[in-house]
């Protein structure tokens, strides 16, 4: 049986589009010292550490937790490195809480970054990668066809991308580690941004951000009383890029993910249940998208719980509090702050981003072709 386990500190970098003043590692320690501190523990009591990082040729740096290992604490430690594309910061948080789980460990921290300032992942998400589909438009040229393809299939009025994208930034104005706080912006002043790949247009896609995300996870024997979010369920899933019959605008392994955490959480209404959702959304109709795929609107209505405005913070299910991908996306660490955010949201740290009342809230991250799908749902309370 799996032990229970806590994420007993948080700690995030102040994300920017260049953080020249850092190098990884120190971008790394940033988030390291915040989230020790946060969980109010040292080095000396860590027990292991899980790297998470993107693609390595974003920044060039092949195995870059070898050249980190002395940056990130890890020596003389238990150090493990994962890689599931976008996702991959969601994946770290979920294998360094297997550990405490499993009873390997007592303490883990969890750490992922990118420094795209010092990469091109447009370039390096455009090559031609052998016996791979080429893109030749970086994540953007990807995705857009799906989103068109969601539009006709949903019949969601053009305005709701623009919508997501004023609430998220809006909502990162908020939170003091955000990359884009945009307080002044709007639903015309988005609509009126330049279109880069129709029907997304600039406001409405993802900044390329450097930054960090770090957490402590431990058991039951380090809680003690302290305030933690538990893990109550975790879920990673896969797919192929491609196969026949594959559906891109709701991908068989989200699906199965979503339902596999709600069973683990007891949850059966997760519209109803969940008190706030960090989700992973780098253009802003992924927000009606995922809100299908994750079972909290049915097929094609997941649009109308955005226009209904029941995702902002103070409606029903609020998405996004942090700001969220559209706000700050350090690639590599853009999982991993869903996940640290839905946990700083139960244990009542989330500052002026904080949702009044939230106990149980959900930390979503998917990466590649919308194929690798990690999530957790975390409680106020101990399971």
């Amino acid at each position: 049986m799996k032990q229970p386990a806590a994420v007993l500190g948080t700690g995030q970098t102040h994300h920017r589009s260049k953080r020249l003043d850092v190098s990884m590692g120190g971008l790394c320690r940033e988030a390291i010292d915040r989230a020790l501190a946060d969980a109010e523990v040292d080095w000396s009591d860590i027990d292991a550490v899980v790297l998470g990082k993107a693609p390595d040729l974003f920044e060039g740096v092949m195995m870059p937790e070898l050249a980190l290992a002395d940056a990130l604490g890890a020596t003389g430690k238990p150090l493990l490195r994962v890689h599931t594309a976008g996702s991959v910061g969601g994946s770290t948080a979920l294998v360094a809480a297997s550990l405490v789980q499993a009873g390997v460990h007592r303490r883990v921290l969890a750490v992922a970054f990118e420094k795209q300032s010092e990469s091109n992942a447009m370039w390096a998400l455009s090559i031609g990668i052998p016996f791979s589909m080429p893109v030749h438009a970086g994540a953007g040229g990807y995705f857009a066809p799906h989103i068109r393809s969601y539009i006709r299939r949903s019949g969601a009025p053009e305005h709701v991308g623009a919508m997501v994208a004023v609430k998220d930034r809006r909502n990162g104005a908020l939170n003091q580690y955000a990359h884009l706080r945009q307080s002044d912006i709007t639903l015309e002043s988005v609509q009126a941004s330049a279109m880069l790949w129709d029907p997304v247009r600039y406001d409405e896609t993802c900044p390329s951000s450097d930054g960090a995300c770090a957490m402590v996870i431990g058991d039951a024997s380090t809680a003690g009383g302290r305030n933690a979010a538990w893990i109550h369920a975790t879920a990673m899933r896969t797919e192929p890029t491609m196969f026949a019959g594959r559906d891109h605008v709701n991908p068989q392994a989200g699906r199965d993910a979503a339902a596999a955490l709600w069973k683990e959480a007891g949850i059966t209404d997760p519209a109803a249940e969940v008190d706030a959702a960090e989700i992973y959304v780098p253009f802003s109709w992924f927000e009606p998208m995922w809100l299908e795929n994750l079972g909290f609107a049915d097929v094609g209505d997941g649009w109308k719980m955005t226009e209904a405005g029941d995702t902002a913070i103070g409606g029903r299910l609020p998405v996004n509090p942090s700001g969220g991908v559209l706000s700050s996306n350090p690639i590599g660490a853009s999982g991993m702050l869903r996940f640290a955010e839905a946990a700083m949201q139960v244990m009542g740290r989330a500052g002026d981003h904080q949702v009044d009342g939230a106990r149980t809230a959900l930390g979503h991250a998917y990466g590649g072709g919308s194929q690798f799908f990690a999530m957790w749902v975390v409680r106020s309370t101990k399971p």
